[in-house]
């Protein structure tokens, strides 16, 4: 290669190149710090608007990621680099990759939904989506819920924002569902009346509303007795088990026969 055309290349396109380098790092370094004003911004009212931090980190994500793409084409467009093709490409590569992951997108979207409406927030128990547990984490995709028997559940945000969602934290209270069955020979006002005292005694049966027991269907070992007091969600199992365990101690007290199916006679025809 020729000595001296070498040296006319780097004497006139060279420094005009490396200006260009260095204008592009300048503007990348400037750009970058400016973005990071606005992001911190933008955390920050939404901290003070006490926006829900999953949220919060999203929007400051997307506006970040949005601003980067911003910069690095206007630092394309500086070196003379034609952004109209680019950004038409960029625009197609973005529709592909949204079809292509259509079905993470609605779940995207769902938990955008969840984080906004709040059907229930962290600490809640809830049953939606095909599962039944405390709420430990609402993610942008999926919501971890950790079940009865401590396994942890991933679920879709999809899946739960379609499906019917009950939330037993948004109460006070909850009513506790128990059975008892008498024997036929029983009176069941009495066994009622029995229970009524036993189980409003009960720790954590909260008084207002009053614990209800009534005849609930009658089977042919004898009348099957509903036995519902309202407990706090956090005592729920608590006042399941002792009430049943409060309900074999009155009957026992009481004497009550052990509820027996009845024999039928059958008369053979001969």
């Amino acid at each position: 290669m020729n000595i001296e055309s070498l040296w006319a290349f780097v004497t006139t396109r060279g420094v005009d190149l490396g200006l260009k380098v260095a204008g592009a790092l300048a503007l990348w370094i400037v750009g970058r710090w400016l973005i990071g004003i606005v992001t911190r911004l933008i955390s920050a009212g939404m901290n003070r608007n006490r926006v829900d931090p999953t949220l919060g980190r999203y929007v400051v994500s997307i506006v970040g990621m949005l601003l980067t793409i911003v910069l690095v084409l206007g630092i394309l467009g500086f070196f003379g680099v034609e952004t109209t093709s680019f950004a038409a490409l960029l625009a197609g590569a973005g529709l592909a990759i949204g079809t292509a992951w259509g079905g993470l997108l609605t779940h995207f979207a769902a938990g955008a939904f969840l984080l906004v409406l709040r059907p229930f927030k962290v600490g809640d128990f809830i049953a939606a989506g095909g599962a039944t547990g405390t709420v430990r984490e609402i993610g942008l995709f999926t919501t971890t819920i950790v079940g009865l028997d401590n396994v942890t559940m991933i679920v879709g945000n999809n899946r739960i924002f379609a499906d019917n969602i009950q939330n037993f934290s948004a109460l006070p209270y909850r009513r506790v569902d128990c059975l008892a069955k008498v024997a036929n020979s029983v009176d069941p006002s009495a066994a009622i009346e029995r229970l009524r005292s036993a189980i409003a005694a009960v720790p954590n049966v909260v008084s207002a509303p009053a614990p209800e027991i009534e005849i609930l269907h009658f089977t042919p070992e004898g009348p099957m007795l509903a036995v519902r007091p309202f407990a706090n969600n956090d005592h729920y199992w608590q006042v399941y088990f002792d009430t049943y365990r409060k309900i074999i101690e009155v009957f026992a007290a009481a004497g009550y026969p052990v509820p027996e199916t009845p024999v039928v006679e059958r008369r053979v025809q001969e």
